[in-house]
């Protein structure tokens, strides 16, 4: 059994507001307030969001892995970019979730700057990309299944710890 899970307060300290020693969140920023839009606002509704806890199973079912990151809309990028790293290019949990930062949300390229991924930024732009370099927020932390048992991995750019058995 597993589970994958992902609580946010959205902001540092959330709303800032305390109730009886808990911070409340303040995910109305997940809306939009343009007008007409489908993420507007109103009763009954959820704000779109990029939370994406992940439960990885195999081909007859057995948990593989779960994993989840902070970083608001790049989330699925950081998450997609450390599953590619593990499954596909087999690396082992700590260098999937340390790989330097690339993603797109549908602009231009984006390259963890100060990392070895800023190395693709010519190659790119010669291609006819826009590509920024920013400062990523990826938190990456992840238990996963080998062959000698689980490991737990936590991305070295942010605070925390993921222990297997």
């Amino acid at each position: 059994n597993g589970v994958a899970m992902t609580s946010s307060i959205e902001d540092a300290f959330g709303s800032r507001i305390l109730v009886e020693g808990f911070l409340l969140n303040n995910q109305l920023t997940d809306f939009s307030f343009s007008a007409g839009v489908v993420n507007a606002p109103g009763p009954g509704k959820r704000p779109r969001s990029a939370m994406a806890p992940v439960v990885v199973v195999d081909r007859a079912g057995r948990l593989v892995g779960l994993l989840g990151s902070p970083g608001g809309s790049r989330i699925p990028n950081y998450l997609a970019q450390t599953l590619v790293g593990l499954v596909d290019w087999r690396l082992d949990p700590d260098q999937a979730v340390a790989q330097p930062r690339v993603g797109s949300r549908n602009g231009a390229t984006e390259l963890e700057a100060g990392t070895a991924a800023e190395a693709a930024a010519p190659f790119l732009m010669a291609l006819g990309h826009p590509v920024a370099e920013v400062d990523t927020t990826s938190g990456v932390h992840l238990i996963w299944r080998g062959r000698g048992g689980w490991r737990g991995a936590a991305d070295p750019r942010r605070e925390g710890l993921a222990l297997g058995e």
